[in-house]
């Protein structure tokens, strides 16, 4: 009886874990998405992949009627993919996967919302605002085997993806020193929505000002790096340049990375004279810059100059997060050590995090 009781759990188990896989594999066409949020700006460029067919938008969890009915004005949306809330969408609608488009404080509630529905989730970079939440975040996605990815723009640049190669490859030596430049002239003055902004100048909804808004993309690429392990310590200075414009927020910040081998050194701004997304790194034997999405300058060796590459869009699914996302979702790559993976974003947060009490406190902070 015992052995028939061991023999049935062992059938049970793989024919589930296989109709799980066949499941993900068997999905076709337009990625299925539900939206929670439409707050955050960078839901504009997801409605191009959905005008462009690459999605198919199949719910909208959204209570502002104000940006209910822009969206619906803007992109000819029915009445009946909005939901007052995504609790009640998720009881009507089977998404492949829900995109967070809300503030950064309001990650842990969508996935708490997901999770025991067992739907797959992507938020907006950071991960969280806290460590607490990420943890919990982690802790979800485990219990309820669910992916739980962070898109990041800087994720998608073919510069970045052939930086990271070459260091593999061992092109450049150990590395030594990373250097990342994130942000632009402030995001009033670029032109965010006020619905963005209320909640991306607030220290709570956001994590902080530009320190968490453009921190992040320097954390994550350097855990990335770094094979996913975290620094030893953080060390943090913020400024308050704009305070008429920012008053509860830093729109300045310089974080220093202590790795056991190598420093990591991360300016972000809402200060920068035009808009920037790059990332140095000096290896033992040599040196590359991501530039821009698609440039790359290096020097190696013996050499005396400094070459400049023009590269095309990334090997898929790496193009852009529809095609990564679906890709995951799907059964075709799994996230490891990926920048998106929540590997490395727990640690973005806890980079972040220490950043934050750095400042505060004006000491280096040590992290477990």
């Amino acid at each position: 009886m015992k052995f028939r009781l061991t023999l049935f759990m062992l059938i049970f188990f793989f024919a589930t874990l296989i109709t799980s896989q066949l499941s993900a594999t068997a999905q076709t066409g337009p990625l299925k998405v539900a939206l929670a949020g439409l707050s955050h700006d960078h839901v504009y460029l997801l409605m191009q992949h959905y005008k462009q067919g690459e999605v198919d938008i199949i719910g909208i969890a959204e209570s502002d009627p104000a940006l209910i009915n822009k969206f619906k004005k803007n992109y000819h949306l029915a009445d009946s993919l909005f939901y007052k809330d995504l609790s009640t969408l998720l009881k009507h609608k089977k998404p492949e996967v829900v995109m967070a488009f809300d503030p950064n404080s309001a990650h842990l509630s969508v996935v708490k919302i997901c999770a025991p529905f067992h739907v797959d989730v992507m938020v907006e970079k950071p991960l969280a605002t806290t460590v607490k939440d990420a943890e919990q975040i982690v802790s979800l996605a485990e219990k309820y085997h669910i992916q739980v990815l962070t898109d990041y723009e800087t994720s998608w640049y073919a510069s970045n993806q052939t930086l990271y190669s070459q260091v593999k490859a061992d092109q450049i030596g150990d590395i030594r020193k990373m250097v990342a430049h994130d942000g632009h002239q402030g995001p009033k003055e670029i032109g965010c929505s006020p619905e963005f902004l209320s909640w991306l100048t607030d220290p709570k909804t956001n994590g902080a000002g530009a320190l968490f808004d453009f921190g992040c993309y320097g954390a994550n690429l350097m855990t990335w790096l770094m094979d996913g392990k975290a620094p030893l310590a953080v060390y943090a200075t913020t400024r308050h340049i704009k305070p008429d414009i920012y008053p509860r927020v830093d729109d300045d910040a310089t974080i220093v990375l202590d790795f056991p081998k190598a420093t990591g050194i991360i300016e972000a701004s809402w200060n920068w004279p035009y808009n920037i997304k790059d990332l140095e790194v000096f290896g033992k034997t040599g040196y590359l810059q991501a530039v821009d999405p698609n440039t790359l300058r290096e020097r190696k060796g013996k050499e005396s100059d400094f070459s400049i590459k023009k590269l095309d869009v990334p090997v898929a699914p790496f193009q852009n997060y529809v095609a990564y996302v679906t890709s995951v979702l799907r059964g075709q790559l799994k996230p490891g050590n990926d920048l998106s993976s929540l590997q490395n974003n727990l640690i973005v947060v806890k980079i972040l995090s220490a950043a934050r009490q750095s400042a505060k406190e004006g000491r280096k902070i040590y992290l477990k």
